[in-house]
């Protein structure tokens, strides 16, 4: 978990993924199952140590391409849902 960010009433987790070349693919595509699942354990700890259980979240990606490709920094809103344990 990279950011933590507050949009109106909605809590914003973000990752954030690089990459510097499109050779395994686009920078999100490192946002596997697996990652969500850690991802999701880590957002529901937080919100159960801060008592924001009632408040509305969402997770986004921001993936950042870097030169020698064309630099590019895409966000991607509500990229994956709560995946619960």
């Amino acid at each position: 978990m990279d950011i933590i960010a507050k949009e109106k009433d909605t809590l914003v987790f973000v990752e954030v993924k690089t990459r510097t070349s499109m050779a395994f693919g686009p920078p999100q595509l490192a946002v596997t199952p697996f990652k969500q699942r850690q991802l999701s354990k880590v957002a529901l700890h937080f919100l159960k140590e801060k008592k924001l259980e009632d408040i509305k979240a969402r997770f986004d990606v921001v993936a950042i391409l870097l030169p020698p490709e064309k630099e590019k920094i895409e966000l991607i809103r509500n990229a994956f849902d709560l995946q619960y344990p």
